[in-house]
């Protein structure tokens, strides 16, 4: 992801059966945040069950703090709790290592 330390946001969602709307709401999420300063990448996955886990990866609590204040991100997290999830989770930590694996070609 990068140089460590930084900081990763943690967002654990149950999603709902209102998601009308939803898949265009986060890949328009997914396409904004990735313009942004300081932003370095994310994963993120669902289970069948609608629960998800999505971390991005940031290189500063005030890149953060600017993508928390996002007009567009704001919006959709009206409309994430208005809609979408029936609850979910933000964490933010700190990372000061990395270990990582690959099998070689």
């Amino acid at each position: 992801v990068g140089d460590t330390p930084y900081y990763a946001t943690i967002f654990t969602t149950q999603l709902t059966g209102d998601l009308e709307g939803y898949d265009e709401t986060a890949d328009r999420m997914a396409e904004l945040v990735g313009g942004y300063d300081g932003y370095l990448g994310m994963h993120s996955a669902r289970g069948s069950d609608g629960f998800g886990i999505t971390v991005c990866y940031w290189r500063s609590e005030e890149d953060i703090a600017a993508w928390r204040a996002d007009l567009d991100h704001r919006e959709a997290q009206d409309e994430g709790r208005d809609r979408f999830y029936s609850e979910y989770t933000v964490e933010v930590a700190r990372v000061d290592r990395t270990i990582e694996f690959q099998l070689p070609d």
